[in-house]
């Protein structure tokens, strides 16, 4: 079955869930290299997995882009644990709430605080990774973007709410999303109660307040999502009955990379399905889903532990680490129990190509959960190089009809300070 579904500055959410698409031309592009490990996840998809869109972009005379998207097993009841790719919409919605704030003095680099309220909720009013000593919206969102760290995201949560998340992504027409929990051990009823927060001014006078919140609304569990044959408890218990995911977040790749889309090309989508974002948030959004950690002042990444290609799957070559000259990809990754995930936007500046891919693949032989055995170094991470490399090979051969201009994703990146200050390793993500 062929389909290529081609959304003229449009965007297409009519998604037909439960069946799965797989098109020839994708098919075809995939056979063509011979790599051992990459042949023998595309000769046995369903093992692992896996799930692939390619998105093809053509300009017309006025640079208008138009996304021609190809899939191979994409299917929305296939669960997949979506990891950290869920901090793109947190990041989204917590600016999206910010504006909808509307108060001048409240912003993305505003100091905020997190207190508790509940059980297992904890405070967070400092951070040393930031220039100024404290959070704000815009610090978390460059740290869960450039080396993908976990608290970041809960803060994230706990500001936006966990009703809100859901009835956002709902209201855009992400309708099989579920965003559940934060990234510490919590359970399903403190997940529900998210932190009192409140905005500062330097001298610490709080300028808005956010009281505790709690949200009453039921989850959709009809769908029953479980995986493996056996998962640990602790260190040495083991479970024989597969892991239960029903509860847990759910991001279907189409959504992840609808939703990619919907912030590097917010005019392709309609109206409706556009966050409510500033032309600076947009800016910032590009700026640090492709700036690399070793660019980056604020936090102070050790750029040895944390390469050019650490959160760049399609391109995290084992040897280099390193972009090919001119290339630049705007994505966010994700990877637990077994899966890598990466919803990219790949621009070439020297070669003025340009392409989206999206795919997610599972490595877990023994079939067992949380028992940190997953084959991520031994095939999922070459696995998405090669992947990755196929499809920007063939990228480099495809004919344009134009060129395409690529300008409004030229970035004015930070240059590493060469200062005192100790660089940050082993964060928690």
């Amino acid at each position: 079955m062929k389909i290529a579904l081609v959304c003229l500055l449009s965007f297409c959410l009519s998604i037909s869930y439960g069946q799965a698409r797989t098109d020839a031309y994708l098919s075809t592009l995939l056979q063509a290299n011979p790599h051992p490990v990459f042949q023998e996840v595309i000769r046995h998809p369903a093992p692992y997995r896996l799930q692939i869109i390619y998105t093809q972009i053509d300009r017309d005379k006025h640079n208008k882009p138009s996304f021609t998207h190809y899939y191979f097993r994409v299917d929305s009841t296939e669960y997949f644990n979506p990891a950290s790719t869920v901090k793109l919409p947190l990041a989204l919605l917590s600016l999206e709430k910010l504006n909808r704030l509307n108060k001048p003095e409240v912003n993305k680099f505003t100091p905020v605080q997190f207190d508790s309220a509940y059980s297992g909720q904890t405070k967070e009013w400092y951070d040393k990774s930031a220039q100024n000593g404290y959070p704000s919206i815009a610090h978390l969102i460059r740290k869960a973007f450039l080396v993908s760290e976990n608290d970041p995201y809960s803060r994230l949560y706990e500001f936006v709410g966990q009703g809100e998340i859901n009835r956002s992504l709902h209201a855009k027409g992400y309708l099989d999303t579920r965003i559940t929990h934060r990234f510490v051990r919590m359970n399903p009823d403190q997940n529900r109660h998210t932190n009192p927060v409140r905005f500062i001014r330097a001298d610490g006078q709080t300028i808005y307040a956010q009281p505790a919140a709690f949200n009453e609304a039921p989850f959709d569990a009809r769908r029953i999502d479980t995986l493996g044959r056996g998962y640990l408890v602790g260190k040495d218990s083991l479970v024989r009955q597969p892991f239960d995911f029903t509860g847990r977040n759910k991001l279907p790749l189409e959504a992840l990379q609808q939703i990619l889309q919907s912030t590097l090309f917010p005019m392709s989508v309609p109206e409706k399905q556009r966050f409510a974002l500033t032309s600076d948030d947009y800016q910032f959004l590009r700026q640090y889903l492709s700036q690399l950690p070793g660019e980056t002042n604020y936090p102070k990444y050790d750029a040895k532990q944390y390469y050019d290609t650490y959160v760049k799957f399609f391109f995290m070559d084992s040897l280099h680490h390193r972009l090919p000259e001119g290339v630049r990809v705007f994505n966010k990754v994700g990877w637990a129990y077994g899966f890598l995930t990466d919803a990219s936007y790949v621009v070439d500046f020297n070669n003025e190509i340009e392409y989206m891919l999206t795919a997610t693949v599972y490595v877990n032989r023994d079939g067992i959960l949380n028992d940190d055995t997953y084959e991520y170094e031994s095939i999922g991470n070459p696995f998405m190089y090669q992947l990755g490399q196929t499809i920007y090979r063939h990228e480099l051969a495809r004919k344009r009809t134009r060129v395409p201009d690529l300008r409004q994703f030229r970035i004015q990146y930070e240059k590493r300070h060469d200062d005192d200050r100790p660089v940050i390793r082993d964060v928690d993500n």
